[in-house]
């Protein structure tokens, strides 16, 4: 059984997080982050874990659109005609951040919390994004409420994302190691 366990009855980010890496861990593969909007709070979620370490590989904070670019590799021509908020900006910085700092897996956050509309987007709006082994995943979310609110709910449901994609990943390596069956 692995170390890295939520507290009984824990639900929400930290009982997914703590979740998560532990199928990380199981399965020694590694995950990165790349954050917008939620300014490292994924991070924070992650590392809050005792032993994250053992598959948290670190996080990229761009905030800014041109660091999208710069340092994880998102298409400015992209950036430049559609905003930092968009699904394929976060499909890109989830696939730059894996490639970035070395990890089996990379997911992303961006989008507006508020208190003003971004790049044509109203607030709430919000991209995550899972790149992994096989591919990824990009989820469109219209959430309601605070900054903090928004943030925090975009937190939770990147480590969903991931988890889902995590458990999609076993049942497929586990159909192919079974001859299909």
């Amino acid at each position: 059984m692995s170390e890295l366990v939520g507290r009984e009855g824990e639900t929400g980010a930290g009982g997914t997080a703590a979740a998560v890496l532990s199928l990380l861990a199981e399965r020694d593969q590694t995950v990165a982050v790349a954050e917008s909007l939620t300014g490292g709070l994924v991070a924070a979620e992650l590392t809050a874990v005792p032993g994250a370490s053992r598959a948290f590989r670190g996080s990229v904070t761009a905030y800014a659109t041109e660091l999208k670019a710069e340092v994880l590799g998102v298409d400015a021509e992209l950036l430049a005609s559609r905003g930092a908020v968009d699904a394929q900006v976060a499909a890109e910085m989830a696939a730059g951040v894996r490639r970035v700092l070395g990890a089996a897996w990379g997911i992303a956050t961006t989008g507006v919390a508020g208190p003003d509309p971004q790049d044509g987007q109203p607030v709430g709006t919000v991209y995550v994004a899972v790149a992994g082994p096989a591919g990824g995943k990009t989820a469109a979310l219209r959430l309601n409420g605070s900054r903090t609110e928004i943030r925090r709910e975009s937190v939770r449901r990147v480590l969903e994302l991931l988890s889902s994609e995590l458990r999609n990943n076993a049942r497929t390596q586990d159909s192919e190691q079974n001859g299909g069956t």
